[in-house]
């Protein structure tokens, strides 16, 4: 089952390079993408790779483009340290709320680290999981439902 979300960008008419982005932009894995577009893994790929290229431009239209959409860009270079140990920059840290001692997830993906916050890691899981329920059924409706049938029998 495909979620509302996915469907509209199936569906837009937009390129399919677009489309890539904004499937990824949810939280899509790239083979996923590539069924949904019925396209080859490869182009998936390849069109992600160089998003992901232009994305550590400094000059040029990466930057741009995406400030421009007004997504907020913080970019910087870390060094490794002693035991593996990197600093997130203040700058980061700010925009995304955190602070010593919280919790981040961690990932390595097509050659990249990502950290992620526990409410983005939510906002992933919601994603995936809307792509199995059906539109127009409401979860917590279904348990209410469930939970006085089994009360009723007992």
């Amino acid at each position: 089952m495909v979620s509302l979300s996915v469907q509209k960008v199936i569906e837009a008419d937009i390129s399919k390079s677009a489309k890539i982005r904004e499937l990824k932009s949810l939280g899509m894995k790239t083979a996923d993408i590539a069924r949904a577009l019925d396209i080859r893994y490869q182009h998936a790929r390849n069109v992600l790779l160089a998003e992901s290229k232009k994305a550590f431009q400094t000059k040029g239209s990466g930057l741009s483009e995406a400030k421009q959409a007004g997504l907020e860009v913080l970019q910087s270079k870390v060094r490794l340290g002693p035991d593996g140990r990197v600093v997130i920059p203040a700058a980061f840290r700010e925009a995304l709320g955190i602070g010593e001692g919280d919790t981040l997830f961690a990932r390595v993906e097509n050659g990249e680290i990502n950290l992620l916050t526990p409410s983005g890691v939510m906002r992933r899981v919601n994603a995936m999981a809307r792509e199995f329920v059906p539109e127009g059924v409401s979860l917590a409706d279904e348990l209410i439902a469930e939970r006085r049938r089994e009360a009723a029998e007992e």
